[in-house]
């Protein structure tokens, strides 16, 4: 039996299970507060872990974690939503803390590793994961082991560049296709055009708050007849397919799974026009030779993911 763990931006989210993709034997979340840091977040899986280890005959740990990691060594290079995490040896504090060993990953070569084994890539030999949310983060995984865990990273697709004047660092994919992107550039298509009923719309579906207009609000819009609400999702869905595609070009992946709070637009608005935009993106011999499709595990994917490590751990 083992004990896996998403550490996340909002979520804590912890389960048993025997890393087979089965049904939970037990499973909490708990709610981040951010102002509290690493160390809070540290005393809640304290305190979960602890009673979960307690109650189950727990062998090993394993992190799934919302940021760059050293996963060979067990160090968190950094979170980028969660002070205090710059260097931490997560799988040291966990033999001290939990009394058990522990294995790290990324959330994202989590998740790819558990739509691997029992998701919507299973029986495939190369997949490739997106994840589009408030960020962007992807994971590969070759005959069901993580690609580039000895790497500083790897698979990171939403820190692409779409163009060679995206000079600045912070100008990627992410940056426009994750859901503060297309919320910017819904609130900047607002502004600009604030006599438009397509506006107005907008706005009154933020409560006449322009800081509160959300991505799923847009996408709700969109999917309502929003001419400009299907612009600006669809230029996000664009530059997410041109990354896909160059990832495609590049290692020619059996199957792109993509999961997030993003991609659950559905068919019409989200999933139709991505393929639409990887195929006019992609060298042309590989269209066809996979598919982008939605993932099948849903929000504990990084949970299945991390006992998925913690079982196959030597």
């Amino acid at each position: 039996m083992y004990l896996g763990i998403e550490i996340g931006g909002t979520k804590l989210q912890l389960g048993v299970g025997h890393g087979d993709g089965a049904e939970f034997v037990a499973f909490e979340r708990r709610d981040i507060d951010r102002s509290r840091g690493a160390q809070g977040i540290l005393g809640q899986i304290r305190e979960t872990g602890r009673e979960l280890i307690a109650a189950y005959d727990i062998e090993r740990v394993g992190f799934g974690f919302g940021g760059p990691v050293f996963g060979d060594r067990g160090i968190v290079q950094t979170s980028h939503q969660v002070n205090g995490w710059d260097g931490f040896p997560l799988a040291e504090w966990c033999r001290t803390e939990l009394q058990r060993p522990a294995c790290l990953g990324n959330d994202c070569d989590s998740a790819c590793l558990a739509e691997a084994c029992f998701g919507a890539g299973r029986g495939l030999r190369t997949v490739f994961y997106v994840t589009v949310g408030t960020g962007i983060g992807g994971g590969l995984v070759i005959d069901r082991k993580i690609h580039g865990t000895d790497r500083p990273a790897a698979a990171e697709i939403g820190h692409l560049r779409p163009g060679l004047d995206c000079r600045d660092p912070h100008a990627t994919v992410e940056s426009r296709a994750a859901g503060p992107g297309i919320e910017q550039a819904a609130r900047r298509w607002v502004a600009e055009h604030a006599d438009e009923r397509d506006a107005e719309d907008l706005l009154n579906r933020s409560q006449r708050e322009i800081d509160q207009l959300s991505s799923r609000l847009v996408a709700t819009a969109a999917m309502a007849g929003n001419a400009a609400a299907r612009e600006v999702y669809g230029n996000a869905v664009e530059v997410l397919g041109w990354a896909i595609a160059q990832v495609g070009t590049l290692i020619a992946p059996d199957v792109v799974v993509v999961g997030g709070g993003v991609s659950l637009a559905g068919e019409e608005l989200f999933f139709e026009p991505l393929r639409a935009a990887v195929n006019r993106y992609l060298f042309p011999p590989l269209r066809g030779a996979f598919d982008v499709v939605p993932a099948g595990l849903g929000e504990s994917v990084v949970v299945h993911g991390a006992l998925a490590l913690a079982a196959t751990a030597r």
